[in-house]
């Protein structure tokens, strides 16, 4: 019996990926920062608000569909840049962008990523790429010099990440970058032979060591070796003239991912951006940031014009409906789906955006709309505000 048929919510997902894969390697989809207080809060804050549905209203002619930058997509969610996608998933970073793109909506490809840009770009040419912002002004220019070449028409180019996080979960799971050779890893690679030999030996055998290929403009490290050689260079320095000069550079739409506060949302416009992504990177990053539902209407608010977008804490369709009735036009989840890709691989992962994609269209229905501009704050209520 397919694995997929006792698979109806995301959720299902992760037990099975967790069976599958080395612990270092489900670490780091799975983990948070620290204590993983963000982690939390950031599914608990979906939960403070209460739908207040609107009845007989003939909901026969329903439409998911969204207009982001001049695309049309079928469905108001996408698929967050998640690094090192290739490792728990022969070609990840493919599988991920060519499902999105048959079924209609974005992905957003990491920089971390083991899979040269230029091939995703062609197999799935509507994806959006994401960018760390280099240190150096001649690093940027080379950047985006090869992202536009290789075909991306959004970057993506995520700021909250100035110094490297406390990867303490991580290291007790065993999970460093690049990974280094030792006899738990050799193990754990060992005691789980399905990826072993589904994956990490198929890529060896095809494509050889991954390497971060899209880091910088030039080829990074192997994701295996026994010194740390990626370009982990703390980006302290870096303020709002870098982000300038990206504007200055990208001739696209520009996509900022990160912004917890509406001044920061405002700065951000005045620069020229044309979106931004709302996002405490999963609980990743800062452990104790609020969790961007919170701040999501107040952000909307006070950028009229920008187009205003979230991640963070996703799992189900009434989390979208509950993200778009407060201003959001777009949310991502990047856990789930590559849950979904170390479970079953392409199948997988559409089978991940239809059960999202029939929950948002169920309970658009039992809201009592027919199209995702008539949600607003009117159909949800605070409920601790009571």
């Amino acid at each position: 019996m397919s694995t997929l048929q006792h698979i109806h919510a995301l959720a299902d997902f992760e037990a099975p990926a967790r069976r599958r894969l080395p612990r270092q390697l489900f670490s780091y989809i799975s983990n948070g920062a620290d204590d993983e207080s963000s982690l939390r809060a950031n599914r608990a804050a979906f939960g403070r608000y209460a739908f207040v549905p609107r009845m007989l209203e003939g909901v026969a002619r329903r439409s998911q569909q969204i207009e982001l930058f001049g695309q049309t997509y079928q469905s108001p969610f996408g698929i967050s840049p998640v690094g090192l996608a290739a490792m728990w998933c022969y070609r990840g970073d493919l599988v991920l962008a060519q499902a999105a793109q048959q079924l209609g909506i974005p992905a957003v490809m990491s920089g971390a990523s083991l899979i040269p840009m230029e091939e995703v770009a062609v197999a799935a040419p509507g994806t959006w790429f994401q960018a760390y912002m280099p240190g150096e002004p001649a690093r940027v220019e080379a950047l985006i010099a090869r992202i536009a070449q290789a075909g991306f028409k959004t970057l993506v180019v995520t700021v909250d990440l100035p110094v490297q996080v406390n990867p303490e979960r991580y290291l007790k799971n065993g999970f460093s970058t690049p990974l280094r050779p030792s006899l738990r890893l050799a193990w754990d690679g060992l005691s789980h032979p399905r990826w072993l030999a589904g994956t990490f030996l198929k890529t060896l055998a095809r494509h050889g060591m991954p390497h971060f290929e899209n880091w910088r403009a030039e080829r990074g490290a192997p994701i295996l070796a026994a010194r740390a050689e990626r370009d982990f260079q703390a980006r302290d320095h870096l303020d709002w003239t870098h982000l300038g000069v990206m504007r200055e550079l990208w001739k696209g739409p520009l996509v900022v991912k990160g912004i917890l506060r509406w001044q920061d949302a405002v700065k951000a416009q005045k620069l020229g951006v044309d979106g931004i992504i709302v996002s405490n990177h999963g609980g990743r990053q800062l452990d104790g940031a609020i969790s961007p539902l919170r701040v999501l209407p107040e952000i909307v608010q006070a950028a009229p014009g920008l187009t205003v977008m979230m991640d963070s804490g996703i799992r189900r369709g009434s989390d979208v409906l509950k993200a778009l009735a407060l201003g959001a036009r777009c949310v991502f989840n990047g856990r789930s789906f590559n849950y979904a890709a170390t479970v079953a691989g392409p199948e997988g992962v559409r089978h991940a955006i239809q059960i999202l994609r029939s929950e948002v269209q169920r309970n658009m229905a039992l809201l009592g709309i027919n199209q995702l501009d008539e949600l607003d704050a009117a159909l949800v209520r605070d409920q601790r505000r009571d």
